[in-house]
């Protein structure tokens, strides 16, 4: 009996082992452009678990499981095998630092199932497409796009109900997320995917051409391989270099000035001078967008964010001189911050104004006004946090800008050549004194 059951189980990871390579070749012919992707994927077998596994680099399968799958849906094991290689392409089990890591689990599902089906690979299709492809039809129009981060924003907008998470997971659900947390054992396995991912967004121009459309690997892609910036660094960007007075750790000479003190009395040796030059932020402007695509309770979160960053990093002055102006389609509101107490105080009781249509340029040519008046002594940068959605100044001003968007869109009008474009994720707004990363164009 119990060489029978041995028998049995070897049958079962034989036929199992099988069938993925059948998957695998099956994916390689169809889909060349995943060559180097596909001997990446690392499988492996484990048993008992009545479920399949991934852990941001290996997929771990139960091959019972696979076997009695593969008997009801024909296409499973190519489904399971395209569905795994696609979060490691877009990168989705390294991002698992998410408010609302379960919206995120099933946000990569729907948005890599979107994917397959968009490929209209016969090997891998599933009798419950055509109403899956009506969800995801609903779900587009609804979060305004089929990528991860798209749906997972919509999640958090709008919270799923118990039945439709059900629904969403009976249709999308192919592999456990439950490795993901592992992180930081997966940072060379990132750098090498990151890698991968960049082939794959340059063979897909080629890709394209063929039947298959291509637009959702794009998106998903576009997503991953953006750059990220931190947001403290970008600050430091538009510090202005001033004096501050303090100690010089780093050349100040307790010897000498102990010997003087000795020697003289209360006459202390001083060489060299006590104090050293530190990057700080001096004459800056902050404009806030209050049209009304700008939420009130985002933009605090921001203004709160950078004031937090400025305060860890030690980059105010004991005098400074922010401006924070608010703007719509005219400039609304200027509030002059010189010391830390305003900056509280402006951050308790401040309310937003305006809400109407966006216009960039009155902001501009308000600051030329405080410059000639002589309101700045080393104007640096304006930071500009906006939906990007207004008219751009034409001429480049003699200080530096960025433009501050709120989460990537790709209608947004292109930004003028002279200045930064810097793109927030909502949730990294709201998750402020945290150390995070933040992508840039």
């Amino acid at each position: 009996m119990a060489k029978e059951a041995a028998d049995r189980q070897e049958k079962i990871r034989t036929l199992a082992v099988q069938i993925l390579n059948l998957a695998h070749d099956g994916l390689l012919i169809n889909l060349r452009f995943l060559d180097t992707a596909l001997a990446r994927l690392k499988v492996e077998c484990r048993e008992n678990t009545g479920s399949h596994l991934f852990d941001g680099e290996r997929l771990y399968y139960d091959p019972l499981l696979l076997l009695r799958q593969y008997e009801k849906e024909p296409g499973y094991a190519s489904r399971l095998y395209l569905h795994t290689l696609l979060h490691c392409i877009f990168y989705h089990s390294f991002q698992v630092d998410k408010l609302r890591p379960e919206y995120w689990d099933l946000a990569t599902d729907i948005a890599v199932e979107n994917t397959v089906l968009e490929m209209d690979l016969p090997p891998a299709r599933m009798s419950s497409d055509e109403i899956l492809q009506g969800r995801l039809e609903m779900m587009r129009k609804q979060a305004g796009g089929l990528t991860a981060e798209k749906i997972y924003r919509h999640f958090r907008i709008e919270e799923p109900s118990m039945k439709a998470v059900a629904e969403w997971r009976k249709y999308c659900h192919y592999d456990e997320h439950i490795y993901w947390d592992r992180k930081e054992e997966l940072e060379l396995s990132q750098a090498e995917w990151r890698k991968i991912s960049e082939r794959i967004k340059a063979d897909l121009k080629s890709f394209s051409k063929d039947k298959n459309n291509a637009e959702s690997m794009t998106q998903n892609l576009g997503e991953a391989t953006r750059e990220r910036y931190d947001y403290g660094d970008f600050l430091r960007h538009f510090m202005v270099l001033g004096e501050s007075i303090q100690v010089n750790d780093e050349e100040f000479d307790y010897i000498y000035y102990t010997y003087g003190l000795k020697t003289y009395g209360n006459m202390p040796l001083v060489e060299p001078l006590e104090y050293c030059d530190i990057n700080k932020i001096k004459d800056f402007v902050i404009a806030i967008d209050t049209s009304a695509s700008c939420r009130g309770k985002i933009v605090q979160a921001f203004l709160q964010k950078t004031y937090n960053i400025m305060q860890e990093r030690e980059n105010f002055f004991a005098k400074i001189n922010v401006h924070i102006i608010q703007c719509d389609s005219q400039v609304q509101q200027d509030t002059k911050i010189t010391e830390k107490a305003e900056f509280d105080a402006f951050m308790e009781k401040a309310k937003l104004t305006g809400f109407g249509s966006t216009d960039f340029r009155p902001v501009f040519t308000y600051v030329e006004k405080l410059q000639k008046a002589g309101e700045f002594e080393d104007l640096k940068g304006l930071i500009y946090f906006t939906d990007g959605y207004g008219i751009y100044p034409e001429q480049m001003p003699d200080y530096e800008v960025a433009f501050v968007f709120l989460n990537q869109d790709e209608n947004r009008p292109k930004v003028p050549p002279w200045a930064i474009q810097l793109i927030l994720e909502e949730e990294e707004i709201e998750t402020f004194g945290e150390t995070e990363s933040h992508s840039v164009d």
